[in-house]
């Protein structure tokens, strides 16, 4: 069966000062359809870039980054915002919620982007708002929501457009121990349900969730372990073939 996303010896690299430096670095992976994969690594080690590229919030300077069959890496940024809005989902740290949109209309916003009849959004909307538990939350503004309720309104519009792959930045990193446990509850649910999630984190409680685990080292993978019990799907690439 081919891969959701395949990744073949991605690279990326910034300036830092006079310097160059490599932050991933011939990066080469597999995901299926309907994994729950965790990325981890300590600060700097390249999950942040890793995950931007997987977003195409970036492009790599080499290597291939296939999704859904399609080489991505290379189209244009409106071919790039189109499949964006259309398979990815995102949430990072910290809510990034409209200010002056109710919470059902920050759900809905993926749907305006791909032109979905606003009968048809606000229902979807709705209904991803009951998904996360904030059916009656859906005209509150953001500054009358909590942290936790505001990062469930972001999983919410994450999940509305149906996405491919959800794309998760530290999710818990801003939120309080019991709180966290809701978010991770949430994941949990939509792994259930067979969406496919990726999530950069540093912290064991929620790459323990998953049933892989990443790691990467200064830009490179150093261990791809899935957890116990878990049937064995190794890469279909190997990395040491890509100097």
């Amino acid at each position: 069966m081919q891969p959701l996303v395949r990744t073949i010896a991605l690279s990326k690299q910034y300036p830092s000062g006079e310097a160059v430096v490599s932050a991933i670095s011939n990066v080469s992976l597999s995901i299926a359809a309907g994994e729950f994969v965790a990325i981890r690594g300590r600060s700097g080690s390249g999950k942040s870039t890793l995950m931007n590229l997987l977003g195409l919030l970036d492009r790599p300077d080499s290597g291939e980054y296939v999704l859904k069959g399609q080489d991505v890496a290379k189209l244009s940024e409106d071919a790039r915002a189109a499949i964006r809005s259309r398979d990815i989902g995102f949430v990072f740290q910290l809510p990034t919620l409209l200010p002056r949109a109710t919470a059902l209309e920050n759900v809905e916003l993926p749907l305006v982007y791909a032109s979905v009849s606003r009968q048809r959004r606000r229902r979807r909307a709705m209904d991803a708002l009951a998904r996360v538990g904030l059916a009656a939350r859906g005209h509150h503004w953001p500054n009358q929501l909590s942290g936790g309720e505001q990062q469930r309104v972001v999983i919410a519009r994450a999940m509305v457009n149906d996405p491919a792959v959800i794309l998760a930045d530290e999710p818990t990193g801003s939120l309080d121990s019991s709180t966290s446990e809701e978010i991770l509850s949430l994941f949990d649910g939509l792994h259930r349900d067979g969406h496919t999630l990726v999530v950069v984190t540093h912290a064991n409680e929620v790459a323990g969730r998953a049933q892989r685990q990443i790691t990467l080292h200064d830009g490179r993978i150093v261990h791809d372990e899935r957890a116990a019990g878990e049937r064995s799907r190794p890469n279909v690439i190997n990395q040491e073939s890509h100097p």
